[in-house]
C-alpha cells in the first residue's frame, strides 16, 4: 500500500513540474510575440495586445499555445525584430519577406523544427555569428536584397541544414568563396547567390549534385577558373553564371538533358563552342556575347535564343567552318586548355593575316613557325601539329606541359628545329636529333625574311632581305611590327620648314612670326605652365581671340615627343565638339614644333581640385563638379562613338581637363590618343598614359580598348567626391591607391559620407546626388574591362544630375567666338576676312600687349604626362 501511494505522489510531481515547465514555455513565447508587437510598425492588422496571440492574423499556434509560424509578407513594415526571436523553439516557418525591417537578425539557433525561414527584401544589418547551428530542418533560406547587411561568408556550419532545398541569398553583401560543402545537402535544388562579392572557383563538392537552378551571376570582383564541374551536374535547368571572370572553354554539358536556360556572357571564356551544347533538345535561351570564344560561329536549333554578340572572335561573321590552319591551331590551343593569351591575339580566319602572336608564315601563307616558349601554358602538345605541313620551328620549351610529344609530329618533312621540352615523356628519337643539331643559321634567316606583318595604316607587309634589320631579334616570340614605317613618316618631318603637309584632315600652318608677336616673343610673363616636352603660353589675337601656345623642341622631346605632337593634329583635325579643347593650328620653325588651342582661362581641373588653396581658389561645389564629370563624359563619349572615326585617349586625368570663364570643362591632351577600329582591341607595345589611371589589363597586357578610357574616368569620378589624388604618397599605404580604397568604402553605402570632400558639406540631397556618382565610379574602374559601361551609359546617368545649363553665349554651339561646326580653313578665313590676308596665319596679325595681365592663369600641365614607356 505505501508504495502504491508513494508512486501516485511521483506522479502527481512529475505533472506538476510538466505543468510549469509548459506554462513557462507558453509564458516565453507570449512575451516574445508582445516584444514583436511592440518592435514594429505599422501594427499588422489582426494583431493586437488585447487579443490571445494564437489568435492573431497570419500567426499559428500548437494545441500547447506553441507558436508554430509567422507570416509577414509584404506588409510595408518597419522596425527590428526581438533579440530573443529564436525561444519560439516550435517555429517552421518565419516569413518576414518584402517589408523594410531593419536592425540585426536575431540568433535562431538550435530551432530544430524550422523549415522555412524568409528574410528577404528588408533592410537588415548583420548576419549573427552561429546563425546556422542546430537548424537541422531548414529545407528553405531565402536573404536575398539585403543590401544593407554588413559582409558576411557563408559558415561552414550551414552543414547542419541537411535537408536544404533553397539556398537563397542575392545581392546580400556575402564576400569570400564558396566554402566546398556541397555534397552535404542531397535534396539542394536552388543555389541563388547573384549580385554579391563571392571570389574564388566553383566548389568541386558541386560535383554530380542534384542542383536545378544555379545563379551566381554578377558578383562584384568574380569568380574565376572553369566550369568543368558543370558537366557532372546531370539535373541542372537554369545556369546563369554571366559578369564573372570565369575562363578555359565551355564544358560538354550532354548529360545536363534537362538544360533550359544558359547565361555565360560577360566572362573570359575561351576555345571552340562545343557540339554537344547545340544538341541539347531543351535549350531554349543561350547567351554567349562578350567572351573570347573562338573557331566556327555555333549554329544553335531555331527555338533556341541565342546572343553572341560582343568579343568573341569566331572565325567568320557567318556559320561555317574556319580555315584548315585555324582549326588546326585551335586544336593546338585547345590541348593547352585554350589560354585567354591566345584567344586574345588568335582572331579571324588567316593565321598569317594578321601575324597572330608566336605565329610566323612564309610568303604564301603557310605556317612555319609556333614559337609558345616560356609562356608558362599548361596541358599537352597537341598531335594536330602534323596537319601543318610547312611547318619549320617548333619552340615549346619552359612551359608546364605534360604527357608525350606526338609521333606524328615525326612526320613533318620541313621540320628543322625542335626545343627540349622539359616535363613530356616518348621524345621521338628523330626529334631529339633535330633539336640537338638544328639547322644551322636558317632559323632566323627564314622568319625575318619572310616574315609578314600587320600595320595598322599599310595592312600586310612582307618584310624583304633588305628591311629585315628594323625587327627585332625575338620575331619569333611574338613582335608583330614594322619599325621602319614610323621612321618613314618621321623622315618627312625633318628639315627647316614653316608648313608641315603630311598630316590627314587637314594643315592649318601657322607662321612663327605671328605667333612671336601674340606671345609678346614668348616672354615670361605669359607662361601658363611647364611640361616634359616644353612651355604652354597665353597669347592673343587681333580680334580679342585668347589662344594658348605649347611650344616644342624637337631635341629635346625626341621621337616620344614627335608622335605625340603628330597625333594631336592627326586627331584633333578631325573631331569638333564643345566638350574637346580645339586646336587651332600648328607651327614648325626647325627644331621647334608649336601647337595652338582655344585658351581655357581658369586652368586645369586640377588646381581647382587639389591646389586650390594654392591658387586662392574657392574649392569646387558639388554642382560644379558634377557638371565638370558630366562635360568629360560627352566629350569622352563623342571621341569613342559619335566621331566619324573612334578614338581611344589614354591619358585622361584632372591635368588633361581644362575649364573655361563659365566653368565647364574641355578633355586637353590628345598627344596618347590611338585608334579604335571597330570597337576591337589595338595592340599597344609600349605602355603610356599616368600611373593611378591605367587600367588593370592595360597595364597587364598593354591592350587597349575604350575601356581603359571609362577606367580613368571612373577614378576622376573618385577623386571629384573625395577631394584625393588617384595617388597619394602622404597617405598610409591602405589609402594611397584610391581605387583600391575606395573599393572598400563602396562595400557598405554608410561608409561614402566619411570618404568624400570635407569641403563639400552635403545636404540630404546632395548626398544621394554623391551616392549615384559614387555607385557609378565604382562601375567604371571594375577590374574585367566587359564589366564596365560605356561613357554613353556615364551621360546618362549624371544628365539628370545636373541642371540645365544656360551658356554665356547666345548660341552654345558657337564656343563663345570659335565655332565648333566649321573645318579650320573656314574658321581661318573668318578671321582672315577681318583683316583682308591670305590663306595662312602671316605676320598681318597683330594684338595689343596691353591686353595680356601680368599674372596669367590657364593651361599649366595640359601636355608632358607622366608617361611609363
Amino acid at each position: 500500500m505505501l508504495h502504491l501511494k508513494t508512486l501516485v505522489s511521483l506522479s502527481r510531481i512529475v505533472l506538476c513540474l510538466f505543468f510549469l515547465l509548459s506554462t513557462t514555455t507558453i509564458a516565453d513565447d507570449a512575451s516574445v510575440m508582445s516584444k514583436f508587437l511592440a518592435a514594429i510598425s505599422p501594427t499588422p492588422s489582426g494583431w493586437s495586445s488585447t487579443k490571445d496571440y494564437c489568435q492573431w492574423k497570419n500567426v499559428n499556434c500548437d494545441s500547447s499555445k506553441r507558436v508554430t509560424s509567422i507570416s509577414l509578407a509584404s506588409q510595408s513594415l518597419s522596425g527590428t525584430l526581438p533579440s530573443d526571436l529564436g525561444t519560439l523553439t516550435q517555429l517552421t516557418t518565419l516569413s518576414l519577406q518584402k517589408n523594410s525591417f531593419s536592425g540585426p537578425i536575431p540568433l535562431l539557433a538550435n530551432l530544430t523544427f524550422l523549415q522555412d525561414l524568409y528574410l528577404d527584401n528588408n533592410n537588415f544589418s548583420s548576419v549573427p555569428s552561429g546563425f546556422f547551428q542546430g537548424l537541422t530542418s531548414l529545407q528553405t533560406l531565402s536573404l536575398s536584397e539585403n543590401s544593407n547587411l554588413q559582409p558576411w561568408s557563408i559558415p561552414t556550419d550551414i552543414t547542419q541544414s541537411s535537408s536544404l532545398v533553397s539556398l537563397t541569398a542575392g545581392n546580400a553583401n556575402i564576400i569570400g568563396s564558396l566554402p566546398d560543402i556541397f555534397d552535404s545537402f542531397p535534396s539542394l535544388q536552388n543555389v541563388r547567390l547573384s549580385y554579391n562579392n563571392l571570389t574564388g572557383s566553383l566548389p568541386s563538392s558541386f560535383n554530380g549534385s542534384g542542383i536545378q537552378n544555379l545563379w551566381l551571376n554578377n558578383q562584384l570582383m568574380g569568380f574565376s577558373g572553369t566550369i568543368d564541374v558543370l558537366s557532372t551536374m546531370s539535373q541542372l535547368y537554369q545556369v546563369w553564371l554571366h559578369k564573372n571572370q570565369f575562363t578555359g572553354p565551355i564544358p560538354d554539358l550532354s548529360k545536363c538533358a534537362s538544360l533550359f536556360d544558359l547565361q555565360l556572357r560577360d566572362n573570359q571564356f575561351t576555345g571552340v563552342v562545343p557540339a554537344s551544347l547545340m544538341s541539347i533538345s531543351s535549350l531554349r535561351n543561350v547567351s554567349l556575347a562578350n567572351n573570347k570564344l573562338q573557331g566556327p560561329m555555333p549554329v544553335f536549333p531555331s527555338n533556341v535564343k541565342l546572343d553572341l554578340s560582343g568579343t568573341n572572335s569566331f572565325c567568320k561573321d557567318i556559320p561555317g567552318p574556319c580555315d584548315t590552319q585555324v582549326t588546326t591551331l585551335l586544336e593546338v590551343a585547345g590541348a593547352l586548355g585554350y589560354p585567354l593569351r591566345l584567344a586574345d591575339s588568335w582572331e579571324g580566319n588567316d593565321a598569317c593575316e594578321k601575324a597572330w602572336t608566336f605565329i610566323g608564315c612564309d610568303p604564301d601563307g603557310n605556317v612555319i613557325s609556333v614559337t609558345l616558349s616560356k609562356q608558362h601554358f599548361t596541358g599537352t602538345i597537341s598531335p594536330a601539329f602534323a596537319n601543318l605541313t610547312s611547318l619549320k620551328n617548333l619552340l615549346l620549351n619552359d612551359n608546364n606541359l605534360t604527357g608525350s610529344i606526338p609521333k606524328s609530329l615525326t612526320m613533318l618533312p620541313q621540320l628543322q628545329q625542335v626545343d627540349e621540352v622539359e616535363g613530356v615523356e616518348e621524345v621521338p628519337q628523330r626529334l631529339v636529333q633535330i633539336a640537338q643539331h638544328p639547322v644551322e643559321g636558317r632559323r632566323h634567316q627564314k622568319v625575318l625574311r619572310y616574315r609578314r606583318v600587320w600595320h595598322k595604316k599599310f595592312g600586310r607587309v612582307d618584310l624583304p632581305d633588305n628591311r629585315k634589320d628594323v625587327v627585332k631579334s625575338n620575331v619569333m616570340g611574338g613582335t608583330n611590327g614594322y619599325n621602319g614605317v614610323a621612321s618613314d613618316l618621321q623622315s618627312q618631318s625633318s628639315g627647316d620648314r614653316s608648313d608641315f603637309n603630311v598630316f590627314e584632315g587637314g594643315n592649318v600652318s601657322i607662321s612663327i612670326q605671328v605667333l612671336r608677336q601674340v606671345t609678346n616673343n614668348f616672354s615670361e610673363e605669359n607662361i601658363l605652365g611647364r611640361g616634359g616636352f616644353g612651355v604652354v603660353y597665353r597669347g592673343e589675337l587681333h580680334d580679342g581671340t585668347k589662344i594658348a601656345v605649347k611650344r616644342m623642341e624637337s631635341g629635346v622631346m625626341g621621337t616620344k615627343g614627335m608622335n605625340e605632337f603628330q597625333a594631336e593634329i592627326a586627331v584633333l583635325t578631325k573631331v569638333r565638339h564643345r566638350h574637346l579643347v580645339a586646336l587651332l593650328g600648328y607651327c614648325i620653325n626647325g627644331n621647334e614644333r608649336l601647337l595652338v588651342y582655344e585658351y581655357m582661362p581658369q586652368g586645369t581641373l586640377t588646381q581647382h581640385l587639389f591646389d586650390w588653396r594654392e591658387n586662392g581658389l574657392s574649392p569646387l561645389t558639388w554642382k560644379q563638379r558634377v557638371t565638370t564629370a558630366l562635360d568629360v563624359a560627352r566629350g569622352v563619349e563623342y571621341l569613342h562613338s559619335l566621331a566619324q572615326q573612334s578614338f581611344i585617349h589614354r591619358d585622361l586625368k584632372p591635368s588633361n581637363i581644362l575649364l573655361g570663364d563659365d566653368m565647364r570643362a574641355k578633355v586637353a591632351d590628345f598627344g596618347l590618343v590611338k585608334n579604335a577600329p571597330d570597337g576591337k582591341y589595338s595592340v599597344e607595345t609600349r605602355l603610356a598614359g599616368t600611373f593611378g589611371y591605367l587600367a588593370p589589363e592595360y597595364a597587364a597586357t598593354g591592350r587597349v580598348t575604350t575601356k581603359v578610357d571609362v577606367y580613368a574616368f571612373g577614378v576622376v569620378l573618385m577623386e571629384l567626391i573625395t577631394g584625393r589624388k588617384a595617388l597619394d604618397d602622404s597617405v598610409p599605404d591602405e589609402r594611397s591607391h584610391l581605387v583600391t580604397w575606395f573599393r572598400r568604402v563602396l562595400i557598405n553605402k554608410e561608409n561614402i559620407p566619411k570618404a568624400i570632400d570635407q569641403t563639400l558639406n552635403p545636404d540630404e540631397e546632395t548626398m544621394e546626388s554623391i551616392y549615384k556618382v559614387a555607385e557609378l565610379a565604382g562601375h567604371c574602374t571594375a577590374r574585367e574591362p566587359h564589366q564596365r559601361p560605356d561613357m554613353g551609359h556615364a551621360v546618362n546617368i549624371l544628365g539628370p544630375l545636373v541642371e540645365q545649363w544656360k551658356p554665356a553665349c547666345h548660341d552654345e554651339e558657337d564656343n563663345c567666338g570659335i565655332d565648333l561646326h566649321m573645318s579650320l580653313p573656314q574658321a581661318l578665313q573668318r578671321w582672315q576676312a577681318n583683316e583682308g590676308t591670305s590663306t595662312m596665319f602671316n605676320d598681318s596679325f597683330s594684338q595689343s600687349q596691353s591686353s595680356i595681365p601680368s599674372k596669367p592663369s590657364g593651361m599649366a600641365d595640359t601636355f608632358g604626362s607622366v608617361d611609363c614607356r
